[in-house]
């Protein structure tokens, strides 16, 4: 395992691109882009809107979930210019975005939840060890997520709810199934994708996991993370095949390099007091993977 980047807070949203692995330095309010050397670039600084999550739209213009939605909007897009645009008309959608992938047909999906995370944990910590007994999903103060579908011609819909807390998304090469990390009940989720984008036949693909951020290789399993420090890849039905042990939790994680043989793990040492503005704990690792990534992002 190489450290590829240190010292930072979080990173999240990992996306290979155009040959670098680019990400959200959450609590910096950046999106960076770094090499296999390790040469980095910090491509945004805009602590306005400070960068959630991203993925390209099939022109190459980069989308953006913003962590502050307001002035500019929920969902931005970068033009060639640089300038950033609010990205279709949002206004029937739920608030509240939180990860993005978009498919080979253009088709963008979001999910989210009209649901303040951080203020959640504050109440659990304060109601002490016993809160935990309580499935999360069984709180009265807890929201379910969704997922929203924004086709090519700037439509936007709703395409999925009842998702308990909404995370990190995968769509097959064949743009077929959608998998989400439904983080609050420890599984990961499948649905069909119809010709219209449309979602259906919601079935879960695994239990028993911590999942957050995502991806898919070309056997079919998925790297996503268990426990607090433990990243895993699973096949359907829960089945872990590999396992890699760190010394702090795994966000998210990335399959790339020039033949998406290279797992980039984004690792960093959770701080419910201050999470994005403690310890500067989060690194960017990077191990070789037995099989390549496919599929989107």
């Amino acid at each position: 395992m190489t450290v590829l980047l240190n010292d930072l807070m979080i990173g999240e949203s990992p996306r290979w691109h155009d040959d670098r692995l680019w990400f959200c330095h959450w609590g910096a309010h950046e999106i960076i882009a770094v090499g296999l050397d390790g040469d980095s670039e910090v491509v945004v600084r805009d602590p306005e809107i400070s960068p959630h999550s991203i993925d390209w739209l099939p022109d190459g213009r980069l989308l953006i979930v913003p962590k502050n939605a307001e002035p500019k909007g929920r969902l931005l897009r970068q033009e060639p210019d640089g300038s950033l645009v609010g990205h279709a008309d949002l206004s029937g959608l739920p608030s509240g975005f939180n990860e993005i992938v978009v498919d080979g047909r253009g088709n963008v999906y979001v999910n989210g939840a009209d649901f303040d995370f951080l203020a959640f944990l504050e109440r659990l910590q304060s109601e002490g060890p016993d809160a935990m007994n309580v499935p999360l999903r069984d709180r009265p103060d807890f929201v379910p997520g969704y997922i929203a579908l924004i086709t090519p011609d700037g439509t936007a819909r709703q395409v999925a709810d009842g998702i308990e807390f909404p995370n990190g998304m995968v769509v097959t090469p064949d743009n077929g199934t959608l998998i989400i990390s439904e983080s609050f009940a420890g599984r990961l989720t499948a649905f069909d994708i119809a010709a219209d984008g449309s979602l259906s036949n919601r079935r879960v693909w695994a239990n028993g996991l911590g999942p957050d951020g995502i991806c898919l290789d070309a056997d079919g399993a998925i790297w996503t993370s268990i426990g607090e420090t433990d990243c895993v890849r699973v096949r359907e039905g829960g089945e872990v095949l590999q396992r890699i042990e760190l010394d702090r939790s795994p966000f998210a994680c990335m399959l790339g390099g020039p033949d998406r043989r290279t797992l980039f793990i984004m690792a960093a040492r959770w701080n419910p007091a201050d999470p994005f503005g403690g310890p500067r704990t989060g690194q960017v690792l990077a191990v070789p993977a037995p099989v390549p990534g496919v599929g989107r992002p």
